[in-house]
């Protein structure tokens, strides 16, 4: 594979409330139409509190910004419940009249530095505005996974829902800081509600530095199935490029069992500019028999999102 950088779509500025730390943070694409992407992002508030909300793009040309939406598309949850401090988008799809946004809950701690559920909310105005599901999540932890879980990609296969999500397994005290270990794991579902867990990993670590693999996105292509994900090592991952989040890629044939192919990705951090430090939390998606990939660069997306397109042969 070999992706072709186009550019910046969104850098994020600090103009309202709810994003006045400027991220904007795992793009999340969704077509309104043949002609129009909405891409939705996570924004950040002066309380590290996280918000949604989206940009809608021209689908031939996505830096072509048509509208930037003004408001947070769902509240926060209520003192005490799994997304008190704030939600993170993860992936939006259509269901019959609706469309639902798995999203990530937020939760402070005392003793580790946050810990995150999966949330499902639904819009009855074409993805506008969202109403939440529950006030309770969808994943927490159990005694299968006692740490926490996140970053929900979901495929609907005939009438099986496959999700791919982060599983963290593990917090080490890095330099003074709490930091999480987590991979990729499988769930199934008959109704995209009520999830099927058995701790099936599908992106493991591949060393004994790797501690984050996280944000699967997966596309079938006649009998294989291919996902792109990011990973990053343990130490000084913020600082440090080297140790930093790139993109990886994988590969198989029952979308269960899964063969890592990083050297394959065919997408790297640049030499200077927006993403020279990091890339991470990509997804991708085709647009007229190409395939594009909308991906975050650095500082977790502090300098926004921007595209790539695979090259053809």
């Amino acid at each position: 594979m070999n992706w072709v950088k186009k550019g910046l779509i969104f850098e994020p500025t600090a103009e309202f409330d709810w994003n006045e730390k400027a991220y904007a943070s795992v793009p999340t694409v969704y077509k309104v139409s043949e002609n129009i992407l909405r891409i939705y992002y996570t924004a950040r508030d002066m309380d590290n509190k996280t918000n949604i909300s989206y940009i809608e793009v021209e689908a031939d040309n996505p830096i072509n910004i048509l509208y930037t939406h003004e408001k947070s598309v769902l509240n926060f949850g209520k003192l005490g419940m799994f997304d008190d401090c704030g939600a993170m988008v993860s992936h939006v799809i259509n269901v019959n009249d609706e469309v639902w946004m798995y999203y990530i809950g937020w939760n402070v701690r005392n003793t580790i530095a946050y810990h995150n559920s999966i949330g499902l909310a639904i819009s009855k105005d074409g993805g506008i505005t969202f109403e939440k599901f529950s006030e309770g999540p969808l994943f927490d932890r159990t005694y299968r996974e006692p740490y926490f879980n996140a970053a929900p990609f979901v495929l609907k296969e005939n009438d099986i829902w496959k999700m791919w999500y982060l599983s963290n397994t593990d917090w080490v005290e890095y330099e003074g800081k709490s930091e999480p270990f987590y991979h990729i794991k499988y769930a199934e579902s008959d109704n995209g509600i009520d999830w099927k867990r058995e701790g099936k990993v599908a992106i493991d670590y591949k060393n004994k530095n790797e501690c984050g693999i996280v944000r699967a996105c997966v596309l079938k292509d006649n009998d294989t199935y291919k996902m792109w994900y990011a990973h990053r090592n343990l130490q000084n991952y913020r600082t440090n490029k080297n140790s930093s989040y790139r993109i990886g890629y994988a590969e198989s044939e029952n979308g269960i069992d899964w063969i890592r192919k990083d050297d394959k990705v065919g997408i790297d951090v640049s030499e200077s500019g927006w993403d020279s430090e990091m890339i991470e939390y990509p997804f991708v998606y085709d647009h007229k028999g190409k395939r594009h990939m909308i991906y975050n660069g650095n500082t977790f997306g502090q300098s926004g999102f921007g595209y790539a397109v695979l090259e053809e042969g």
